[in-house]
């Protein structure tokens, strides 16, 4: 039996349309969800890892919509291979990037943060989450999609704007409130994190049909 882990309620209802007799647990996008999505999933007896959603571009020369199946995740200074039957299902061999995933206790919201994670690890993404599946001790595989590409200063309403997984709305006006200049970058990164999930429903039609 499948599980798949999510860091935020829109992957969550993503992968739900795709894989719906998957199990399915959400981080609410912070490291300590992550552990506890992941003894969710192992307690309710599942057999398989999925590592899902959004990524954080590491290497510069990836855009938004760039879809990777990892071949391994990078946690703790240690490589942990995926799955080769696992990535065959997910769709090795249709246009997607292998490479690593960077395993992140934190967000990473600014470029020389990024830029600093590729030189140590030369990984082409990261996320919250991957480093917890990897470390489950079961089979798995990592699809993600570029969000933010590695040259970008995440505005502060990326990481203020979010509750548990959720935007709230609350949070979001107060961060903007403080950080008025923002709005432009935030409108691009909403754009760009529109078209990577419009890219990866795509992928996910293809792979599925």
């Amino acid at each position: 039996m499948l599980g798949i882990i999510v860091g935020l309620a829109q992957e969550a209802r993503l992968a739900e349309r795709y894989f719906p007799h998957a199990k399915i647990a959400l981080s609410h996008a912070h490291e300590a969800g992550a552990k506890r999505a992941v003894a969710s999933l192992k307690e309710a007896g599942v057999t398989e890892l999925l590592s899902f959603g959004c990524a954080g571009g590491l290497d510069r020369t990836l855009q938004p919509g760039t879809i990777q199946l990892a071949d391994y995740v990078f946690v703790e200074g240690k490589k942990y291979p995926t799955s080769p039957a696992l990535n065959t299902r997910f769709g090795a061999g249709q246009a997607v990037i292998g490479g690593g995933v960077y395993h992140s206790p934190i967000m990473l919201d600014r470029a020389v943060e990024k830029a600093a994670c590729f030189t140590r690890s030369q990984c082409s993404t990261v996320d919250m989450e991957s480093g917890l599946v990897a470390q489950a001790g079961l089979p798995f595989a990592v699809l993600r999609v570029v969000c933010d590409d590695a040259g970008r200063d995440l505005p502060p309403a990326a990481r203020d704007g979010l509750r548990e997984g959720r935007i709230d709305i609350a949070a979001l006006m107060g961060s903007l409130i403080r950080h008025p200049l923002q709005i432009g970058a935030l409108i691009s990164l909403g754009r760009d994190a529109a078209y990577a999930r419009r890219v990866m429903e795509r992928f996910l039609q293809k792979i599925t049909s």
